[in-house]
């Protein structure tokens, strides 16, 4: 009796689907179980498709995959649709994958089976469409949570938390490769120690994992018996674990065999077609989870390496003051960029070769336009000129006028470029960049502090009472725009116990701010920040604007990484009697810079924000702007403002001088009603409770004072 008759009298039939040719034959029962006339017949893959249900083609397609790619049998149950799309049957279908190069076939059985009626489910009970859809909604959620690893720590967290529906693993292992030995990634189920025989294993040994790798085909063992007949040599190992099933699943990832997944079980495990292409989905997104994590780990270590090049360390060993700075590069790619900051130890004093004094030194703190690895490089260009500069002894407007003129000539070689991309100058590779940069100048044993600005952030300072004042500088344009640009430089003191904060701008603009509520932002922080550890300040201005450092890389908050941030701070150690360190500003406004009487005035109102009378600080700021007018109005010279708030014997007085180069004194005049001048002298005579003029070498000081009548309590304790 032919085979086909026999198979015919058992209602089972034959078929043939050719994936070259898209062919599929069928014998006469084959066809009449299709609901098609009980002949043989040849169709198409797509005629074939229309009598199947659509969701279990699916179904039969991805596990016709798997079954091609580890070379086992191919089963799975299909609905039969009429015309009408009604199911009139359900079929096991059993194949074997014939491969012949990149081509296969498919031969195979067609058996109607009866559907389980509801609740005569039981411990074999075919897989039903609840189970898929919850499968389904597994590997979604897996899925998500290993796309979501940036580490391979996290990425076996995730891996060991996975609770598979039906059958969850126990005992997970993740084996890797080293030359042409065995290695254990991470494992969870097992006591730390446990992986000690199968760490740096030879490939070569009869062992599941090893022979996985080798052969890049998945290995199923159902049962204890089955690992000891086809692993003898290896069984004892496995064997003290008390596991009753296991597979090892190739990690593959663009075609290559990078390691193998152990899924070990408690219970016994049939590795059906549906469990066994689940095992190899989450393999196949663990493997791609493995080698993002590995890249990025290797991105992360090259960027920690660049960065602890091109930082400097802020080692102690400097009198009498206290230095903290952070570096935080924006995400994405190697993690580097353009933002940077120095210390530098000056010629002369204790900070350089000459001995003697306190000594001196600069800070610096940088941003290069862009992101990328050019700006990387253009940083640590810039970075050693500055050193150099520096260490010259030159003076900090000469410093930045040399660095400008450094950085133009090196993007002269960049101008019409376009980076190999056709874009022109303005293509992220190619064109000019500018740097935005401050340098200061620190006298250790003075506290003074000459600041020279091209483009960058004012400095800030926070006061012994924690007020903190923006301390406006005059400024140039960024580096590299102009090779001929003179760079001012302002002068203020910095008193014992108070810290001085510089940073770029990826402090204060990120997370949708602009500079002025940014730098509320950071006001509100340094205010707060109780006590003299400014590392612990240093990482509160970070986590402000990025949260925890653990989420630096990971997480939500990954995405509010829009750009570099360098700050650094320097405070000068406290004296004995801190309390009684007085509150102090100095700025000039220069002639060419009218519009900075406005700064002038905030810096009055920040330095009074906690003074108790309002109408004393209204006329206080009218004083100030009446003071420094009439010497841009009257003189030819800048004016110096200085304003302290001190402890009396009555309370808290301010008092207030502008100096000019002029030696003409003002006069008191009498303006008529109708006059637009010459009430300065009269208004600080109805509103100071003390003012006067002096004389002093070459130009003068107009000055004012007021008492606060009642101040905070214990202010001047």
């Amino acid at each position: 009796m032919r085979t086909e008759d026999v198979l015919a009298a058992i209602a089972t039939g034959l078929w043939r689907w050719d994936n070259a040719s898209g062919i599929v034959s069928l014998d006469a029962e084959a066809a009449r179980l299709l609901g098609l006339p009980a002949e043989p017949v040849r169709l198409s893959e797509a005629a074939v498709r229309s009598r199947f249900h659509p969701v279990d083609w699916n179904e039969i397609d991805g596990v016709v995959n798997l079954a091609v790619a580890e070379g086992t049998l191919a089963e799975a149950r299909l609905r039969i649709m009429d015309d009408r799309g009604r199911v009139v049957r359900t079929v096991r279908s059993r194949s074997k994958p014939l491969i012949d190069g990149g081509d296969y076939q498919l031969v195979g059985t067609l058996q109607e089976v009866a559907e389980p009626q509801p609740g005569t489910a039981g411990p074999h009970t075919p897989i039903t469409g609840d189970w898929r859809r919850s499968r389904e909604a597994f590997l979604l959620d897996a899925g998500r949570a290993l796309a979501e690893a940036r580490s391979t720590a996290e990425v076996l967290r995730v891996a060991a938390s996975l609770s598979m529906p039906g059958f969850s693993p126990d005992g997970l292992a993740v084996f890797g490769m080293s030359g042409e030995r065995l290695t254990v990634i991470g494992h969870h189920g097992q006591r730390d120690g446990d992986e000690g025989p199968f760490t740096s294993m030879s490939l070569a040994t009869d062992y599941p994992a090893a022979e996985v790798v080798r052969t890049g085909r998945a290995i199923y063992l159902p049962s204890p018996e089955e690992y000891r007949r086809r692993f003898p040599m290896t069984w004892p190992l496995a064997e003290p674990f008390e596991r009753r099933s296991w597979a090892f699943v190739p990690l593959v990832v663009a075609g290559r065999t990078m390691g193998a997944w152990m899924a070990a079980f408690k219970h016994q495990v049939a590795f059906t077609p549906d469990e066994r292409s689940v095992l190899t989905t989450v393999a196949r997104m663990l493997a791609q989870a493995l080698a993002r994590a590995g890249v990025a780990e290797s991105e992360r270590e090259l960027s920690l390496g660049l960065q602890r090049t091109m930082m400097p360390v802020l080692g102690p060993g400097i009198p009498g003051i206290q230095v903290a700075a952070r570096y935080v590069p924006t995400g994405g790619g190697l993690q580097v960029g353009g933002d940077w900051y120095d210390m530098i130890r000056l010629p002369g004093g204790r900070g350089g070769s000459t001995g003697g004094g306190a000594g001196r030194i600069a800070l610096v703190i940088g941003d290069v336009q862009g992101h990328d690895v050019r700006a990387a490089a253009l940083m640590g260009q810039l970075r050693i000129a500055l050193r150099a500069y520096a260490s010259e002894g030159h003076r900090p407007d000469a410093v930045l006028s040399r660095a400008s003129r450094f950085l133009y000539g090196v993007n002269d070689g960049y101008e019409g470029g376009d980076g190999g991309d056709g874009t022109g100058a303005g293509a992220p590779g190619g064109g000019p960049r500018f740097a935005t940069c401050l340098y200061l100048e620190v006298d250790l044993e003075t506290g003074t502090v000459d600041i020279a600005r091209a483009g960058h952030p004012d400095p800030a300072v926070r006061m012994v009472d924690g007020t903190v004042l923006l301390r406006p500088t005059a400024g140039g344009l960024p580096l590299g725009i102009d090779a001929d640009t003179d760079y001012p430089t302002t002068r203020l003191t910095l008193e014992p116990g108070e810290t001085l904060m510089i940073c770029t701008d990826g402090l204060l603009e990120t997370g949708g701010h602009d500079l002025d509520t940014g730098w509320e932002r950071a006001k509100r922080l340094l205010e707060q920040h109780r006590g003299d550890d400014l590392e612990e300040l240093a990482d509160t201005l970070v986590d402000a604007v990025h949260g925890p450092g653990s989420h630096h890389t990971t997480g939500p908050l990954a995405d509010r990484r829009e750009d570099d941030i360098a700050v650094l701070l320097l405070s000068r150690l406290p004296a004995t009697t801190v309390r009684e360190t007085p509150r102090r500003t100095l700025m000039t406004i220069a002639q060419a810079e009218p519009e900075r009487i406005a700064e002038a005035r905030e810096q009055v109102r920040q330095l009074l924000h906690d003074w108790a009378d309002g109408d004393q600080l209204d006329s206080a700021v009218l004083m100030v702007s009446e003071m420094v007018t009439n010497v841009l109005v009257h003189t030819d010279g800048d004016a110096l403002l200085t304003a302290e708030v001190a402890c009396g014997a009555k309370g808290r007085r301010l008092r207030v001088e502008v100096s000019d180069a002029s030696d003409e004194l003002p006069h008191k005049r009498h303006p008529g009603e109708m006059a637009s001048s010459g009430r300065g002298l009269v208004l600080m005579g109805m509103l100071a409770d003390a003012w006067g003029v002096e004389p002093r070498g070459e130009g003068k000081t107009i000055w004012f004072e007021l008492t606060e009548p009642t101040g905070p309590e214990g202010c001047c304790a």
